[in-house]
């Protein structure tokens, strides 16, 4: 993760989580900054909803994630924007949860994704 993926996420704009094992795939949003980061490999996203990608992760949990953000340079000027892949679990006790109920007291959940590898877009 380097500094720039860090801006984008910090900023207030709409975050993507899409499953492709469902037909249709399954999307779901939430905003960039509910994002937690917490380490290199692992994000905390807070829920309230998400049942789609949840029930999707009965037969397969690899997720996408995109975020992007106007504000921040990206590889042709102003707009920087990422996929990020990897695999998800929902938890709903732990520290990883009691850390974002903290936070978002609506959360019914934590999905906790550990990222496979991110991907700079434009």
């Amino acid at each position: 993760m380097d500094q720039k993926f860090l801006d984008v996420i910090k900023d207030e704009t709409p975050a993507t989580i899409v499953t492709i094992n469902a037909q249709p795939a399954s999307v779901v949003n939430t905003w960039s900054h509910y994002i937690n980061v917490l380490d290199n490999q692992t994000l905390l996203i807070p829920s309230a909803g998400m049942h789609s990608i949840e029930n999707d992760f009965q037969t397969d949990n690899h997720v996408t994630v995109t975020i992007g953000s106007h504000k921040v340079e990206g590889t042709q000027g102003l707009g920087c924007g990422y996929h990020i892949h990897g695999t998800g679990i929902f938890e709903t006790s732990g520290a990883n949860f009691e850390r974002m109920k903290a936070q978002f007291d609506w959360i019914r959940a934590v999905l906790v994704v550990t990222i496979d590898d991110i991907q700079q877009k434009i």
